[in-house]
């Protein structure tokens, strides 16, 4: 994948992102399925939404499901961006710790959704960057 243009490659990460919202819109429907899960894809969704924006700017970036990394790599090379989607760096807690048995408080379906709407805020504003929408 490497071998492809940058855009091609921010194309897959979004694809990827849309899909994480879906499964995360999905899951808060489904019945017997947590609402840490609905929260784990809604990090991913802002995670490789970020990671498209990246590609597409040519910055590089480590492996990583922190997105205050991700958001500080975009300000670092002269991105604004916005407090909505800055604010995003708190579902990195879902990024590995909820998806495991563990001595955590629960998440709310409350809190689920506003981790997806959360999550769609950052991929409405990468495609707006990527796409001029």
């Amino acid at each position: 994948m490497n071998d492809l243009p940058p855009d091609a490659i921010a194309s897959f990460w979004l694809q990827r992102a849309r899909s994480d919202l879906r499964l995360g819109m999905a899951a808060l429907e489904t019945a017997g399925v947590l609402p840490e899960d609905a929260c784990f894809h809604a990090q991913q969704c802002a995670e490789k939404a970020l990671k498209g924006l990246l590609c597409h700017l040519n910055i590089a970036f480590p492996r990583t499901h922190v997105l205050e990394v991700l958001l500080d790599l975009l300000k670092v090379n002269g991105v604004n961006v916005p407090d909505n989607v800055d604010r995003a760096f708190g579902l990195s807690q879902y990024a590995v710790q909820t998806r495991y048995p563990g001595v955590w408080e629960p998440v709310t379906p409350e809190e689920a959704t506003a981790a997806l709407r959360q999550a769609g805020q950052v991929l409405i504003w990468v495609e707006k960057q990527i796409y001029n929408k």
